[in-house]
């Protein structure tokens, strides 16, 4: 079986749309893109946040990581129930869930329950991200098709990671509660077009029963490691507490692969990753999106802290990296057809990697046209194409009713990364931090360690791509993860990875 998204396919279907279609793939985008915002968006407004409700910098961390820790801990639990359950069904009861959380967390008058309320919303996300990306797998045929609706999705939630602090710094300005605020009413719309126009899904028969040992290990090895990586940097990466979490998360991951062997209805079928394509596809999202969030939180502090720019002034200058993606949503579906993702995503860890490489030029007085705005410009490229080239692989050669499962696995690998890099690199910054008073100068060169950090681990992406590249020219042939109710069933097909 030849993989039409991993090599160039065919010409794309001239068929048109229905305007019934454009809606459900709207709806869809809307809730990618409000998930994907809230990542980025809070992040100016904190400020703003503790000097109104006399939080601690301890405290004001846990707004950023309470939305991570739901929303990355429950992803793989929310992609199968979804296949269980219905993704319409669960889609729908998530958003709803989200808007009722933004809207508590633009009202309330204490940090407990602003975080409280942030928890609720990654935890809405946990279960709209992957069902929604499984409803458009399901719903768009495989091929250039699906190519263009995926591209479009997928941007879309691109646009929401580099625009949220474009919305974040215009907001902060009047309010930080419009920051809040702001999702509840474009949440409440896409659910009520949703509930007209969103197809309906069979669930799956779950034959062997549900897999609830499995469903509680995969939950709480997730919390526990999104927990463990964000209190890392705080309590110390050689600590007790942070080895012996990560031990615990070691022996929950451990016995959670165990059960799913074992298990007649897998949380997770271990044999999806037996396609090199598809570990190629979960690392590299690990990685392009965990290099991403550290560069945003270096840059944001770069900008505001020592260049003592508004929130505002950062937030344009994060616009052209915006602005191209948002451009590009239409297209890179059919350059996906024409060059194949293994091609687009090297190509787009090299945009990446070389954007990193030439911040490595900032100084105290930088000209934004010659030394910010070419790597705004190249990381935008880069998530122009990798970001939709990596979520199109992912769900490649998956049966119907595993879409959810992938896509679970796949935006959790999206959530773990930014966790877990964005802990390192706050490491490396704390590590590095000169002793007050310091100068300038000084605060300047103690960012260069974390940048080169983050563009390390942006070339770790890249050669892991390549890897794609070089099997595809060896022509070498790799198990596809072909989707049965039995492991010992799974069909070996020879595949142009």
């Amino acid at each position: 079986m030849t993989s039409p998204l991993n090599s160039p396919a065919a010409a794309p279907s001239t068929a048109r749309w229905t305007p019934r279609l454009w809606g459900t793939l709207l709806v869809l985008c809307a809730a990618m893109f409000l998930d994907a915002l809230d990542v980025s968006m809070v992040g100016v407004a904190l400020p703003s946040i503790g000097a109104d409700l006399g939080l601690s910098t301890s405290t004001l961390q846990w707004i950023v990581s309470g939305y991570i820790l739901g929303y990355g801990g429950l992803l793989l639990l929310g992609g199968r129930t979804a296949d269980l359950l219905g993704r319409r069904q669960v889609f729908l009861v998530a958003l709803g869930v989200f808007a009722v959380a933004s809207l508590l967390g633009g009202l309330v008058d204490s940090g407990p329950l602003l975080i409280a309320s942030r928890f609720i919303k990654g935890l809405a996300a946990a279960f709209t991200a992957p069902a929604g990306l499984s409803i458009i797998t399901t719903t768009f045929a495989e091929g250039p098709v699906r190519n263009r609706a995926l591209s479009i999705y997928t941007t879309c939630g691109a646009t929401g990671y580099s625009m949220g602090l474009v919305f974040s710094g215009l907001l902060t300005e009047a309010s930080w509660r419009l920051t809040m605020l702001l999702p509840a009413p474009i949440a409440l719309i896409a659910l009520a077009v949703g509930l007209m126009l969103l197809p309906r899904s069979e669930r799956e028969k779950a034959e062997g029963g549900y897999d609830i040992p499995g469903a509680v290990l995969g939950t709480a090895s997730m919390l526990l490691l999104v927990f463990t990586v964000v209190q890392a940097p705080e309590a110390g990466w050689g600590s007790a507490r942070t080895i012996l979490s990560f031990v615990a998360v070691a022996v929950l991951l451990t016995a959670f692969v165990l059960v799913e062997r074992r298990s007649p209805s897998p949380l997770i079928r271990l044999g999806v990753l037996r396609s090199g394509a598809q570990v190629r596809a979960q690392l590299g999202a690990l990685t392009f999106v965990g290099s991403y969030i550290g560069f945003q939180f270096l840059v944001t502090l770069y900008m505001q802290q020592l260049l003592g720019w508004s929130a505002l002034h950062t937030a344009l200058a994060f616009l052209p990296a915006g602005a191209l993606v948002a451009l590009s949503a239409t297209k890179v579906g059919a350059v996906i057809d024409r060059f194949g993702t293994a091609r687009l995503i090297a190509v787009g860890f090299a945009l990446m990697v070389a954007g990193y490489l030439l911040f490595l030029r900032i100084d105290l007085d930088p000209l934004y046209a010659a030394v910010i705005l070419p790597t705004m410009l190249l990381v935008g490229s880069a998530f122009a194409l990798t970001f939709p080239s990596l979520n199109v692989q992912a769900t490649n050669g998956v049966d119907e009713h595993e879409q959810g499962m992938v896509s679970g696995l796949l935006n959790t690998s999206v959530q773990v990364g930014g966790a877990l890099f964005l802990a390192v690199v706050t490491a490396v910054l704390t590590a590095n931090a000169p002793k007050e008073p310091a100068s300038p100068q000084a605060v300047l060169d103690s960012y260069l360690p974390a940048l080169v950090v983050i563009t390390g681990i942006a070339v770790v992406g890249l050669l892991i791509a390549l890897t794609g590249l070089r099997t595809r020219r060896g022509q070498r042939t790799v198990v596809v993860a072909k989707s049965t109710a039995k492991e010992a069933e799974a069909e070996r097909v020879a595949v142009r990875d």
